[in-house]
């Protein structure tokens, strides 16, 4: 079973580190690169930049909690979320046409 985790390549929990604006205040975010990869999967999806995507999470855990304690961990664990909602979504059923001869 561990061998799963344990071959992962090494790039993926390699960190790196990125700059960006949030309310105005240059911000350094530290996250694997597996992390940084669904940030901007989210993003496209939600047809945003990941600095984009980032600050709106941020803007509307403010609002929710007036605080984040631990930013960088919040969007990790944004990040398993959405994993686990993607796995979670129904695989849409494909038409095969008719290949009847009549």
């Amino acid at each position: 079973m561990c061998e799963l985790y344990v071959k992962a390549d090494p790039i993926l929990y390699e960190c790196r580190s990125r700059s960006l604006r949030i309310r105005g205040v240059v911000t350094t975010l530290r996250l694997e690169n597996q992390f940084w990869d669904i940030l901007q999967e989210i993003a496209e999806v939600d047809g945003m930049t990941t600095n984009q995507l980032i600050t709106k999470l941020y803007e509307e855990v403010m609002e929710l909690r007036g605080e984040v304690e631990n930013f960088a961990s919040f969007l990790r664990v944004s990040c398993t979320r959405y994993l686990a909602q993607r796995e979670a979504r129904p695989v849409p059923l494909m038409v095969v046409g008719s290949n009847a001869v009549g």
